[in-house]
Order: structure tokens, then sequence, then C-alpha cells
């Protein structure tokens, strides 16, 4: 089999792997299957903690992004015109944003404290920092963004819902609300309309020799809706919104009570 899992909520509690999750993914590679991470991170924001348990690859960006054993398959960018447009818009709603690239993330002059100011404004116990904001620290701030490349844009603080920022983007962009409980609808991503997690797990999947019937997807959040109904066997993580239950054959508990390694065992794809 070939199994896809999300990072944020499904393989990951709060940026932090459960050590069961690891050996999970380790003994089922060793058994002969693949595995690989399928995401709405970039490259750049796949830490050495994240990534440790040894993949096949990983589908990034929420689609736009696909590399296999080090061999990269797709790297899809805003266009240039859209891009531009795309960042005249978030500065002129004095929005709090991240552009996302395989290699780096790029933002506004301010943009990591505004970032602070709004997570401190969340439940401590409810968001701890770790895999939260440490992101951040890698962050590159320029003063002008209007020539930047990326793939896909993280909206941490604006005065203007996400739905509208889209809006006034125009044609080419979509967008989805973040899945941060707190963070309300002026918050979220901004991704180019025509990509998806499915279609770079298909890519993945054509690459290393599967089918789309053998393969298993996991996911917890609305940007895996398309995945979850592409894959063979979906798998919503326990609590997910009911779109993504709807798309799914089957569900999982959730990071924080293991459960990727009961679905592995559970599948065959590692002892019981």
């Amino acid at each position: 089999m070939i199994v896809f899992l999300d990072v944020d909520g499904t393989y990951a509690h709060h940026g932090v792997v459960p050590q069961v999750h690891v050996q999970a993914v380790r003994d089922a590679r060793a058994r002969g299957h693949r595995v690989l991470l399928c995401t709405g991170r970039p490259m750049s924001m796949l830490s050495p903690a994240l990534l440790a348990a040894g993949f096949d690859g990983v589908v990034a960006s929420a689609g736009a992004y696909v590399e296999i054993d080090g061999c990269v398959l797709k790297d899809v960018r805003f266009p240039a015109q859209l891009a531009a447009r795309t960042v005249q818009v978030l500065d002129e709603h004095d929005a709090a944003y991240v552009l996302e690239a395989p290699d780096r993330l790029l933002g506004p002059p301010g943009v990591r404290v505004r970032a602070d100011r709004a997570f401190a404004a969340l439940q401590a116990d409810r968001e701890p920092r770790a895999g939260r904001l440490d992101f951040l620290d890698a962050l590159e701030a320029r003063d002008d963004l209007s020539e930047a490349s990326f793939g896909k844009v993280t909206v941490l603080v604006s005065r203007t819902p996400i739905v509208e920022l889209g809006r006034a983007v125009g044609p080419g962009v979509a967008t989805i609300t973040s899945s941060i409980p707190g963070m309300g609808t002026s918050s979220g991503e901004i991704y180019l309309a025509d990509i998806h997690k499915a279609l770079g797990a298909q890519l993945a999947a054509e690459h290393l020799g599967h089918s789309r019937e053998s393969a298993v997807a996991v996911g917890d959040g609305l940007n895996d809706v398309e995945l979850l109904a592409w894959a063979g066997t979906g798998v919503a993580v326990d609590g997910a919104p009911p779109a993504v239950l709807a798309a799914a054959d089957r569900v999982a508990p959730g990071p924080e009570r293991g459960g990727i390694a009961l679905l592995f065992g559970e599948l065959g794809l590692v002892p019981r």
C-alpha cells in the first residue's frame, strides 16, 4: 500500500509527533509499504523532528509541491502577476502574512510580533507554543515583497475575513479559514484555485507505481477533502469537520491518542 499522512492534527499534535507514530511509520516501511507526508505546510516548514521517522516522499504546500526520494516532481508557484496582486491586496488590508516557498518563508516587517500577539490571546493550554509559531523563527522579513516567488500564503492576522481577501485578489485563487481554534474567519490560507492535495498524491502514487485503489489517505482538515475522496481508503480523524468525515471511508483517533499507530494495525500495515 501507499499511505499519505496529513501533518497537523493527524500525524502531529500541536507540531509534536507521538513516538508511537514514528515507530508505526518505520514499521510500515520496513514491511514494504510506502509512506508519505501530505501536508499544507511547505517544505521550509517541515522540521527535522517532523521528518525523523523517514518517509518515501512529501506532498507539500497542499499539493503544489511533490518530492520523492529527493527528486522534485512538482513545484508550482503563483504566476508573477497574481503573486504581486496577492501581496498588494494583503498589504492594503494590513494583513500579517507568510509567503510560503519550498526553500524559504517571507513576510512583511512586524509579522512575528503581530502573530505572537494573536496567539497570546488564545488559551495557553489549548494552543501550546510547541509547533505553533516556531516556524516564524526562520521567517525572512522584507519591506518589498512585490516580486516574491511562493506557492501558498498563510494569513495570520487580518482585519478582513479571509474569504473577502480572496475575492479582492480575484480569479485564480481560493481560500480556506484557519483550522486553529479561536483564530476566527480572518486567518487562513490563500492558494491557487486549481491546486489540491489529491493532485499531488496522484502524481506521487503514479511515480511510485501505485494506483489510487492501493492508497490510504489520512487527514483532519478541509484541505484534505479531495485527498480522502481520491484515495481507495480515505480516513478522517475523529472530530474533523463534517465535510471531511463525509469524504472518508472510516474514522481514526487523533494523534493525542496514537491514532496513526492504531490505524496501521487495523489495516495490517504493521503487526497489531
